[in-house]
C-alpha cells in the first residue's frame, strides 16, 4: 500500500488527521506531519526544505493545496513525487476518489455548433471578433445565422474571415439562395435542408443538416435520410427540439425513433429553444440536455447566446459534453467529475461545522480576523474571542474597526462574499472570490508565489511573516 507523509500546519493538524483516518476502506498508509507553521495556507517550498529534512520515508508527500513554489524542484531535492492536494483538507477523500476513478474529461464525442444569430448586421470583424472568443469557449463550428428580409451582402467575405481563422463555419438560413451563396463561398456546413431545398447539397460540398417538411412530419425526414443515405453523401439529421411546453416531450420522441430507425446516423439537435427560452439558470439545462444527447449519441448540438441570460452557453455546453461522456462511457452517474457546472450552489458547501470552527477559534493567538462559513452562519474570530451571526450587519459592530478604514473596507468585502456564501449553500475561502464555476473565468493562478497582499491585508500579512520568522529562528 502506497504510504503518503502529508504536511500541514499547527492548526489544521487535527482536522486533518481526523479525515484522513475516516477514509474507509483505506486507500494508503499516511502520516501527517506539522512543519512549524501556524496556517498552512501559507505555506512555502522554501520553507519546506527548510523544516523537512531529507530522505523522507514515503512514496509520495502532499502539501497543501495553497502551497506556493516549484514542486517539480522539491520532488527532485526529495527523491519522490511531491504534489498538492485539493485547497481544503476535508475534499481530501473526494481528491483521492477521483483519482482513483481515473476521471479524463479531455475527451468528447459532441461537437458544438454556436450560432451568430444577429450576423448579417454585424461588420466582419465583429463577426470574427465573436467567433474568436465562441471559439475559446468550446465551439468547434462558429454558425452564421442569417436573418429575415435583412440582407447579407458579406456573406462570403464572413465566411472567408472566419475560416482564415482556422474556423470551421456553417451557414444558417431558410433563404435558398444564401444557403447556395455559403456553400459556394465554402461554409462546411448548411443549416437546414428540407425536402424542397435538398437540391442544394447537389450544387455544392458543403455538408446538409437536414430537417423535415415540418417538425411532426417525421416520414419526410426518414424519406430525406433514406435518399443521402443510398447516395454515400455525408449528412447530418435533426427532429427539432421545441421548447417547454409547445412539444418537447413530442420532440425529444422523435430523436428517440430517429435514431432507433438509424443507429449510425449523425444526429443533430439544437437546444437554444431551451435555454433561450426558458428562464432558468442555462447550466443546469445544459447538464440534462447534454445527457440527453450524450445517451443519444447525438454527433452536433446548435447552441446560442442571444439572451443576456445565456452568455456562459457555449462554456457550460463545452464543460457539460465532456462530463456527460466520461459519465456514459465509464457507466457511473454523472456525480463527482466536476464541480464546473455546480454555478450556484456546491455538493460540499460547508466543510467545517460550528464546533469545530469554535476549536479553531480558541487555538488562534494573534489579533487578525478569520472569516468561516458553516451551515448555521458566518463566524469571524481571532485572539480576542468568536462571533457568529447570520447578518453581517450584526457582526460588524463587533470587530472594533471603527479607527482603521482600510480594514474596515476589507472585512467588509469579506462578510459580503461570506453572507453570499451562506446564502446559496457555496464554498467561502477568505481573501478568494467565490467560485462560479464555468460562469465566470477567473484569471489563472501562479502556483509559484503566494498573491502579493493589497493594501488592506499588509499588517495582516506582516503579522504572519513575523509568526513565521520567529519559527525559523526557533528552527536554528
Amino acid at each position: 500500500m502506497e504510504h503518503i507523509v502529508f504536511l500541514t500546519g499547527r492548526l489544521a493538524q487535527p482536522s486533518l488527521e481526523k479525515v484522513l483516518a475516516g477514509i474507509d476502506p483505506p486507500l494508503f498508509s499516511w502520516e501527517v506531519r506539522e512543519i512549524g507553521l501556524q496556517v498552512a495556507g501559507l505555506m512555502t517550498v522554501d520553507l519546506i526544505r527548510r523544516r523537512v529534512p531529507a530522505p523522507i520515508a514515503a512514496d509520495r508527500v502532499m502539501v497543501p493545496g495553497r502551497c506556493r513554489g516549484d514542486l517539480n524542484a522539491l520532488s527532485a531535492h526529495y527523491g519522490l513525487p511531491v504534489v498538492r492536494g485539493p485547497d481544503e483538507l476535508k475534499d481530501i477523500p473526494r481528491h483521492f476518489d477521483r483519482a482513483a476513478r481515473g476521471v479524463d474529461l479531455s475527451r468528447f464525442d459532441i461537437r458544438i455548433f454556436a450560432e451568430i444569430v444577429d450576423a448579417p448586421t454585424l461588420p466582419v470583424a465583429a463577426i470574427v471578433a465573436r467567433a474568436r472568443r465562441l471559439a475559446n469557449d468550446g465551439a468547434d463550428v462558429i454558425d452564421l445565422g442569417c436573418l429575415p428580409a435583412t440582407p447579407f451582402a458579406h456573406l462570403e467575405d464572413s465566411i472567408a474571415a472566419v475560416k482564415g481563422e482556422g474556423l470551421r463555419v456553417s451557414v444558417d438560413s431558410l433563404d435558398a439562395d444564401e444557403l447556395l451563396r455559403g456553400g459556394r463561398a465554402g461554409a462546411d456546413y448548411l443549416l437546414s435542408l428540407t425536402p424542397e431545398t435538398a437540391w442544394i447539397a447537389d450544387e455544392v460540398a458543403s455538408t446538409p443538416v437536414l430537417i423535415a417538411r415540418e417538425p411532426a412530419d417525421e416520414d419526410s425526414l426518414y424519406r430525406l435520410v433514406d435518399a443521402f443515405l443510398a447516395r454515400g453523401r455525408p449528412f447530418l439529421a435533426d427532429s427539432i427540439l421545441d421548447p417547454i411546453p409547445f412539444g418537447l416531450l413530442a420532440s425529444l420522441g422523435r430523436y428517440q425513433r430517429l435514431r432507433s430507425r438509424y443507429p449510425g446516423v449523425d444526429i443533430m439537435m439544437g437546444i437554444g429553444n431551451l435555454t433561450e427560452l426558458t428562464e432558468a439558470d442555462t447550466s443546469g439545462i445544459n447538464a440534462l440536455l447534454f445527457g440527453i444527447a450524450a445517451e443519444l449519441r447525438a454527433a452536433a448540438v446548435l447552441t446560442t447566446e442571444v439572451s443576456p441570460h445565456t452568455r456562459r452557453a457555449v462554456r457550460e455546453a463545452d464543460v457539460a459534453r465532456r462530463v456527460m461522456f466520461a459519465a456514459r462511457e465509464n457507466q457511473s452517474l454523472p456525480k463527482g467529475l466536476s464541480d464546473a457546472l455546480m454555478t450556484v450552489h456546491e455538493r460540499r458547501p460547508f466543510p467545517d461545522t460550528a464546533d469545530e470552527i469554535a476549536r479553531n477559534a480558541a487555538a488562534v493567538k494573534d489579533p487578525n480576523f478569520r472569516v468561516q462559513v458553516s451551515h448555521e452562519g458566518i463566524h469571524v474570530y481571532n485572539r480576542d474571542g468568536l462571533s457568529s451571526h447570520t447578518d453581517p450587519f450584526e457582526l460588524y459592530p463587533r470587530l472594533g474597526l471603527d479607527d482603521d478604514g482600510g480594514h474596515a473596507f476589507y472585512m467588509g468585502v469579506e462578510l459580503a462574499r461570506a453572507e453570499i456564501a451562506w446564502q446559496l449553500g457555496k464554498r467561502y475561502v477568505q481573501d478568494r472570490p467565490l467560485d462560479w464555476g464555468c460562469a465566470f473565468e477567473h484569471a489563472e493562478e501562479d502556483l509559484l508565489r503566494h498573491r502579493a497582499p493589497g493594501t488592506t491585508m499588509r499588517r495582516q500579512r506582516r503579522a504572519n511573516d513575523t509568526e513565521d520568522s520567529k519559527a525559523d529562528a526557533q528552527d536554528s
